[in-house]
């Protein structure tokens, strides 16, 4: 297995992605804000980002990749088996996807209601505002879920590098816009909502690419109702729920946040979970993307406890990254935003909001992340309806969160709500795969866990301590701050690195494992 390779292919590609994504942010922070503009967009952003998360990081994934993996091993290795039922799948889902878009466009008032929580006393012109900026992203919806039947595909034949860089071109798409079409608030929060469905175009378009340069290329069917069908159509919707659970409850927190708090309140949870969904894009979707199929067909060859073993290095690994990342995050919570973000129309008062939200986003990251390699435990197995049951209960508890939070913390309330939600999420993820005898820990993860919980306090420590020696140098323009903050996490991540060396967490004989593994 070469699960480190994979993962730093999968991660490089994902880095540059969310680089990107981290200008995109700091550019809307510059020209839009955390105002109505602002809070318009991210509301019509929302939903397309809950699509990319229920059908590219779930439903395909999760239902899809085990079905296409089994029907090419049950012939042997021929891949042209697997296709056949990708075309099945295809000629079935497009006409659904069709229809599902139009219908969603046509509803955008009520959809737009229902995401937003219908915000804080708007106009009428600035809800009309809202429901056009969502209209004109809907059409992201069928072009992503397209998007994620191919990257299934890719992945299954382990072309992970491909699925991976079309992230990148949502972003060329929508850093181009606000570099080069801004003008006021509302109309940059416009062209963005433009270049959005741009950038799904071009997702679309670099997918079907790659898909040739592997030798696929599917026909478009007639669709037909079979018994594979039926069956993947079973697990789509469970799968798709279950992985898009923390999508779902962003999106709870958001519609509760326009409604009961101040405009600016759902832009300051947007920049925090961006943030916080930098480590969680580098780790956990690259983990739970590479595990899927390599559990799989390590249970399709009956090799039960390399499966278990694969679990165990993910967990590790998701540990080893998570942890820093979320003390760094708590620790240095106003440094980070205030250099990325406190420019233009963005205000010290909006860096505050926002960090608040970001260190309390923070505490659920190992779980986010810890999700992602235990799900896969399930969907491998094909079981798809147990997550989803698990992904219910954390919506409730989101809920009750928020709706008991908000009134009491504010803009913070969502944050904390998500994050527990997320830790209920898991736990019983874990519980339930340790009782089925279906994942253990290993004596070298428990042997690892303290040690690394003890260097990432000890990294935390250190940082609190450096932090206000470079707040000073963040409060330039965006060029000026970018220097001292790259200096600050190269500080944390060595910090870290000699931490990790210190307390046994990681050796020299580990680097070098690694390197073997890796070649």
């Amino acid at each position: 297995m070469k699960l480190v390779k994979a993962l730093g292919s999968v991660g490089g590609l994902t880095l540059a992605s969310r680089i990107l994504a981290l200008a995109r942010d700091a550019l809307q922070a510059t020209y839009v804000g955390a105002g109505f503009a602002s809070d318009a967009f991210l509301v019509a952003f929302r939903l397309p980002n809950m699509f990319r998360a229920f059908f590219a990081e779930g439903a395909f994934s999760a239902a899809f990749v085990p079905m296409f993996s089994r029907k090419v091993g049950e012939a042997g290795g021929d891949v042209s088996v697997g296709l056949r039922f990708a075309e099945a799948a295809l000629a079935v889902l497009f006409p659904i996807l069709v229809v599902f878009t139009a219908v969603m466009i046509a509803a955008a008032w009520p959809v737009t209601l229902a995401l937003s929580g219908g915000f804080d006393n708007p106009t009428a012109a600035q809800f009309d505002f809202a429901v056009l900026l969502s209209r004109i992203t809907m059409p992201y919806l069928m072009l992503m879920s397209l998007v994620a039947l191919l990257g299934g595909i890719l992945n299954s034949v382990e072309r992970y590098w491909v699925n991976a860089a079309a992230p990148i071109l949502l972003n060329v798409a929508m850093v181009t816009a606000l570099l080069w079409f801004h003008g006021t608030p509302e109309e940059t929060a416009r062209v963005q909502a433009i270049s959005v469905t741009v950038g799904g175009v071009l997702q679309l378009l670099w997918m079907i690419a790659g898909c040739r340069m592997a030798g696929i290329s599917l026909r478009l069917r007639m669709p037909k109702i079979d018994a594979d069908m039926r069956q993947l159509l079973r697990l789509i919707l469970p799968a798709a729920v279950g992985a898009g659970a923390m999508q779902i409850n962003l999106a709870v927190s958001t519609a509760l946040a326009g409604g009961l708090l101040s405009a600016g309140s759902i832009s300051y949870i947007y920049y925090a979970d961006r943030l916080n969904q930098l480590p969680l894009g580098l780790i956990g979707i690259g983990l739970g993307t590479i595990l899927l199929p390599t559990i799989a067909r390590q249970l399709g060859g009956g090799r039960d406890a390399e499966a278990i073993e694969t679990q165990n290095r993910g967990v590790e690994l998701a540990l080893l990254l998570t942890l820093p990342a979320m003390v760094a995050f708590l620790a240095c919570a106003v440094p980070i935003v205030r250099g990325l973000f406190e420019h233009g129309a963005f205000t010290p008062a909006d860096t505050l909001a926002s960090a608040q939200a970001l260190a309390v986003f923070s505490l659920g990251l190992p779980a986010y992340v810890l999700i992602k390699v235990l799900t896969p435990g399930f969907y491998a197995r094909e079981d798809t309806r147990t997550p989803v049951r698990f992904a219910m209960i954390s919506v409730a508890v989101n809920l009750i969160g928020n709706l008991a939070l908000i009134p009491t913390i504010g803009h913070i309330g969502p944050p904390l709500a998500t994050a527990v939600s997320a830790w209920v999420n898991m736990i019983l993820l874990y519980r339930t795969l340790r009782g089925r005898g279906h994942f253990a820990g290993d004596a070298r993860l428990k042997r690892r866990l303290p040690r690394l919980a003890l260097a990432a306090v000890v990294m935390g420590a250190v940082l609190v301590l450096l932090t206000p020696l470079f707040d000073p140098y963040l409060r330039g323009n965006l060029v000026e701050s970018l220097l001292p903050l790259i200096v600050l996490v190269g500080s944390g991540t060595l910090l870290y690195a000699i931490a990790c060396f210190a307390t046994g967490a990681f050796r020299l004989a580990d680097l070098k494992a690694l390197r073997r593994r890796s070649s």
